[in-house]
């Protein structure tokens, strides 16, 4: 759509013969036209401005305009978001929600190694590349490859499955200090939990198997053992890295006599939920997930985080920094808001019947 400028230019000489001429100059990217609008008695010619001063004066006019918009252009914010596996859609909507909007006031780079957790360092070091003004990190070996890239870009955790001061990515909670600030999801803390739900689902639960990644699963791994000693349960550790691994993994879990599965938190096991879910199913394993698109999907049950929360604080961090804040001075958060989700149809296909006690608790039941 054309953009119009008005110019007033006032001549001089005489008072009565004093002209007020006002230039309309519309301009497009290709188009220039120029009309004038006479006020008083005098015509055009009176001020002095020939048709060439005009057209030479509404070039000006023109150009300086479309520097000044390249220039506002070239300011806007870059957001760089680091993934292992899932994208930046909830991200985007939670950004738009505060007034953020890609390609208007900020632009987004997204970066998503496709749970090729290898590339990741070689993607953070592109946005370091593009010298984008913060780095949203999501996971534990996004955030130590945004960490590794770079030592001024601020990075915001998305959200992190361990303690981010024992994995050296802040000093503290309350003054992370350095480039790093943003989320914890306390996943050790919350394996308790889940082991808790599960001994709730199964009665007289005594053995679980335990599916982690060995590449990233030391601290949360520890934790869950710690729990289920607590309920008294023997815990089979089973290892898989990628999905080629998961039907020795389920094969173990059989010869062992399993009673239940507790998924830990890996962007591998999220990508390739689907093919675990039809696993657990073929073993008739009871499983226990992180995240609530995996019952959606057909997973027995998930307790974890709300991702919509998560969302939207992080961009509240990326607000905070994008208008002057220092990360090493946004304490760290812990999440607030967890969901429940229960799929009915699985349980009954797997002959559970779920107490009434876990399905009040249930932000959704799945018929």
């Amino acid at each position: 759509m054309p953009r119009k400028a008005r110019i007033a230019v006032l001549t001089t000489g005489p008072q009565s013969d004093r002209l007020q001429c006002q230039l309309i100059i519309s301009f497009s990217t290709d188009i220039l036209s120029i009309s004038t609008i006479r006020r008083g008695p005098a015509s055009i010619r009176c001020c002095g401005l020939g048709p060439v001063f005009l057209l030479l004066f509404a070039f000006g006019i023109l150009v300086g305009s479309a520097a000044a918009e390249a220039q506002q252009v070239g300011k806007l914010p870059r957001i760089g978001y680091l993934t292992p596996a899932r994208g930046a859609q909830e991200f985007r909507q939670a950004l738009r929600e505060i007034g953020y909007v890609d390609g208007q006031n900020i632009f987004i780079e997204e970066r998503s190694a496709n749970s090729e957790l290898g590339r990741l360092a070689d993607l953070a070091a592109q946005l370091v590349h593009m010298r984008v003004d913060v780095i949203v990190a999501v996971a534990n070996e996004a955030i130590r490859a945004a960490k590794d890239a770079t030592a001024t870009i601020p990075i915001v955790m998305r959200f992190n499955s361990d303690d981010p001061v024992r994995s050296g990515f802040v000093s503290s909670y309350s003054r992370p200090g350095g480039n790093v600030t943003g989320l914890t999801v306390l996943a050790p803390a919350l394996g308790a939990k889940r082991l808790e739900l599960l001994k709730e689902l199964i009665p007289g639960l005594d053995r679980i198997a335990v599916l982690v990644n060995p590449k990233r699963a030391s601290y949360q791994l520890t934790a869950t053992q710690a729990a289920a000693r607590s309920f008294g349960m023997q815990v089979q550790v089973v290892n898989a890295q990628n999905s080629k691994d998961f039907s020795l993994a389920f094969a173990a879990m059989t010869r062992e006599s399993a009673q239940a599965l507790y998924v830990t938190p890996d962007p591998v096991f999220f990508r390739d939920h689907k093919l675990l879910i039809n696993l657990a199913a073929k073993h008739r394993l009871p499983a226990l997930h992180d995240w609530r698109e995996v019952a959606e999907n057909g997973g027995l049950i998930a307790y974890g985080p709300s991702l919509v929360d998560l969302n939207r604080r992080s961009a509240h961090y990326v607000d905070r920094i994008l208008k002057g804040a220092k990360p090493g001075d946004l304490p760290i958060e812990e999440p607030t808001k967890f969901e429940l989700v229960v799929n009915l149809g699985t349980a009954r296909d797997l002959g559970l019947t779920i107490p009434p006690s876990v399905l009040l608790r249930a932000d959704e039941v799945i018929q």
